[in-house]
């Protein structure tokens, strides 16, 4: 019997960049070609599986590191994974695309790209606002860095492009990969 693997679409990107509104905008389209995907959001996974850790650069890559495990887990297993976390660090993030393609596993790097004024215009918490003024420290991409891809899978500009426009973008990756085409005619098989 054939096993075919999941996809893991690995969102990155400053907080407040759109990867949690991209995640959401995309999960109904998939739907429609009948793909199931399970979503691990940053925020989220702070919150059960990597609770109690900080925000020091070995905190942030364990963390990563969990996200990634747990994706390269269910696509191994056949499960499409979104993931919407910052993920500040490129060495991270190629170790998790490596250990993911290792098992067999799609994965598509999508870079949620917006300038710090867009997001400082969107954050309605105010949180880029004190960053800047130096009243929160080890805030990623201000006092502390992002590392941007230097090659991502797709680039969706979120301070340029509508959610449906960056949506698009994603929906043609994955359907130039023949990854919608192809869980779409497994699933018409069955019937």
């Amino acid at each position: 019997m054939s096993h075919t693997k999941g996809f893991t679409l690995w969102f990155t990107g400053l907080s407040g960049a759109g990867k949690t509104t991209l995640t959401t905008a995309l999960l109904p389209e998939l739907a429609k070609h009948g793909i199931r995907v399970e979503v691990l959001d940053g925020d989220e996974v702070r919150t059960h599986l990597s609770k109690g850790l900080g925000f020091s650069k070995e905190d942030r890559d364990t963390n990563i590191r969990r996200i990634g495990f747990v994706a390269r887990l269910l696509a191994r297993n056949g499960v499409n994974v979104i993931t919407a976390a910052i993920s500040p660090y490129r060495e991270i993030r190629d170790e998790v695309r490596a250990s993911i393609e290792a098992d067999g596993g799609e994965f598509i790097e999508v870079y949620a790209k917006c300038s710090l004024e867009a997001l400082t215009e969107r954050d309605v918490k105010g949180l880029y606002k004190k960053a800047l003024a130096g009243e929160i420290k080890s805030f990623t991409g201000v006092s502390d860095p992002y590392e941007a891809p230097l090659s991502p899978d797709v680039v969706v500009e979120t301070d340029r492009e509508t959610v449906a426009e960056s949506a698009a973008k994603i929906l043609a990756e994955l359907e130039r990969r023949n990854l919608l085409a192809t869980i779409t005619r497994k699933a018409a098989s069955i019937f």
